[in-house]
């Protein structure tokens, strides 16, 4: 029996590092007050790590404005805010089949109740979604595009700047959900023709969970779809109009933001590229070592280019929820079996038909030996007879 090996690094990156456990403690132990609401010092501290995280995620994605970068519980919490602040009653939207729940749910929403259309472009045999491909489906009333940089199920990430530069031409709103792909691969709201970035914190930017937020480019303005306390101007009677008080209400995750900066700190010491080629080697033996064993079936991984470490299989004959219990009870290795919150990439792989798939997540604190482990606990389960 090996010792316990988390492979869910798609769910929640896990463990942390310590530094992020070491500063949310002391800090919050110091200063965890209402940031914003008062003069005296710890609120002023308190407010001063939330401005210090604006600044440092504002550099991070390579925005312009920290007052837009905007706090709140997660990437769907971002999402909800964008796309219902975004469509309005009769516009088109475009998303692909690549996409988590966090977008296809509240698409689904707006198309009924707002009479949205809305297309899903489909991926290719390599799990890729062509830029060429969104294009065609502009229309006089496409007002939004939202695509899920890197794949959840399959690890794929999206040619966000070709598809960029198409709805810039054509000024068209262009959202990413960077949900797998904040912290490890670059996100440039510029050079990426992004008009909002929507993000959570405990997946790759290795914050705690319950933080997350959105990055709103300047001349992009949000139709506000809540309201409530700001901490400021309190008696004016409708919520502040102005960033990043437009989409934010109520008392902050303070803890979390403290995290997500403790989080990101580490990503900048250690190197967003290092991190990543580290997680991608691992990710590729991993591939090696399932591609050698019998009834095997993996999806999208003919090449881990323009991939990040996740990596998605099927034994042949056997439930993926079974393999993944056995992972678990026999061989103590976690991960994710099922549809990932994304059921239309496994109708497009037709393993929804299976009831979804088995997920390795890799993450930056797993090791060739937990790699090695994972390869002969899948030849194991693999080895029994199908039923």
């Amino acid at each position: 029996m090996h010792s316990f090996i988390f492979l869910d690094n798609g769910a929640t990156s896990f463990p942390k590092p310590e530094e992020v456990y070491d500063f949310m403690d002391k800090f919050y132990r110091k200063a965890g007050v209402n940031p914003g609401r008062s003069g005296y010092d710890l609120c002023l501290e308190a407010g001063e790590t939330v401005e210090n995280t604006r600044k440092l995620l504002t550099r991070f994605f390579n925005g312009t404005d920290p007052n837009r970068l905007c706090f709140g519980y997660n990437s769907t919490d971002a999402l909800n805010l964008a796309i219902w602040g975004l469509l309005r009653e009769g516009d088109h939207a475009i998303t692909t089949t690549l996409e988590h729940n966090s977008v296809l749910r509240p698409l689904y929403h707006i198309a009924r109740d707002r009479n949205v259309q809305v297309d899903h472009v489909p991926f290719d045999g390599g799990g890729f979604v062509d830029p060429d491909e969104i294009e065609k489906r502009f229309k006089p009333n496409t007002r939004l595009v939202v695509i899920n940089h890197a794949s959840n199920v399959i690890g794929t990430v999206q040619p966000i700047r070709e598809i960029g530069r198409r709805c810039r031409n054509r000024d068209i709103f262009f959202v990413i959900d960077a949900s797998q792909s904040a912290g490890k691969v670059p996100i440039d709201l510029q050079a990426d023709f992004l008009d909002v970035i929507c993000f959570t914190g405990h997946k790759s930017l290795l914050g705690p969970m319950g933080i997350g937020g959105l990055y709103v480019r300047e001349g992009v303005e949000i139709r506000q779809t809540r309201a409530g306390g700001t901490g400021v101007r309190s008696a004016q009677k409708f919520h502040l109009e102005e960033y990043p008080y437009r989409l934010e209400y109520g008392t902050p995750n303070l803890p979390g933001i403290a995290g997500l900066y403790a989080g990101v700190k580490w990503i900048e010491a250690k190197g967003m590229a290092a991190i990543h080629h580290r997680e991608t080697d691992l990710a590729g033996k991993l591939v090696a070592g399932l591609r050698e064993i019998p009834r095997i079936k993996l999806y999208c991984q003919d090449s881990l280019q323009n991939h990040i470490s996740v990596i998605c299989f099927n034994i042949d004959g056997m439930v993926a929820a079974d393999v993944g219990t056995m992972l678990d009870v026999d061989h103590n290795i976690a991960c994710r079996t099922g549809l990932h919150c994304a059921p239309l990439v496994h109708e497009q792989l037709g393993t929804d038909k299976l009831h979804g798939a088995v997920r390795f997540g890799i993450g930056p604190f797993n090791t060739e030996e937990h790699i090695g482990a994972a390869i002969e606990a899948v030849r194991e389960i693999a080895a029994t007879p199908k039923r």
